[in-house]
């Protein structure tokens, strides 16, 4: 059962070039989306400035830049997303507990600090290639407890690992998933991924779709098709 409002759970990933790009996705979506993700691409173009812009037309911004750093470095940086007034910003739980907690500490504005564990184009063998032999489910859980002692606010897996999740830490945490596509839409380098409402009645609390709206012809019908095929 999905038992709040679905536009409220979608989070528009803004994974395009420009600044006009981005707040012409941003105008187009505002009646139907209230929440919008920046990540490596359009933050590297354009900077804070883009963030600004998008919180000044009200929305609610994701800063994905999925910090991993030294820790003094990453508590710096989440000062300065506090300054911005994001409402999430994500680190790499696979930094360490040393650098997690330095993240948590300097969270300030009511941000939330969300921890990546696997990434959603990531297989076994993707692990493998980097000398860890557990599986994709295994990995995700042992950074996300590790995210968790560090009081995390929430973790960002693939919606294949939400029921592992949710067993584990029950609704101590907020459960982000990427990797959504709709049952129209290609899967392009996703390699975990579902359809927005299976996602969602899993028991994810958002869920980040970029591809399948923005580089739609029309965004707008891109959503309104979403959210039909969420509710029926």
């Amino acid at each position: 059962m999905i038992n709040t409002k679905a536009a409220d759970k979608i989070i528009v990933a803004l994974d395009v070039a420009t600044k006009e790009k981005a707040l012409d996705l941003v105008e187009e979506l505002h009646d139907q989306i209230s929440f919008f993700k920046i990540g490596l691409q359009l933050y590297t173009a354009e900077g804070p400035e883009i963030v600004r812009a998008v919180l000044s037309t009200g929305a609610k911004v994701w800063l994905d830049l999925k910090l991993h750093d030294i820790p003094n470095t990453v508590a710096r940086a989440v000062e300065s997303a506090n300054n911005l007034g994001v409402h999430m910003l994500t680190i790499h739980l696979s930094g360490g507990s040393e650098m997690i907690r330095a993240a948590t500490a300097a969270r300030a504005n009511n941000i939330s600090i969300l921890g990546v564990t696997v990434l959603t184009s990531a297989t076994d063998q993707t692990l493998r290639e980097i000398g860890i032999a557990d599986k994709v489910g295994e990995q995700v859980l042992r950074l996300a407890k590790l995210g968790v002692e560090a009081e995390i606010d929430g973790v960002v897996a693939s919606p294949h690992e939400i029921k592992l999740l949710r067993a584990e830490f029950g609704h101590k945490i907020k459960i982000v998933v990427q990797g959504i596509r709709p049952s129209w839409a290609e899967p392009a380098d996703q390699k975990r991924f579902m359809t927005p409402r299976q996602a969602l009645e899993a028991g994810a609390d958002y869920i980040g779709i970029g591809r399948p709206i923005t580089a739609h012809p029309s965004p707008r019908e891109a959503v309104a098709k979403i959210l039909d095929e969420i509710d029926e």
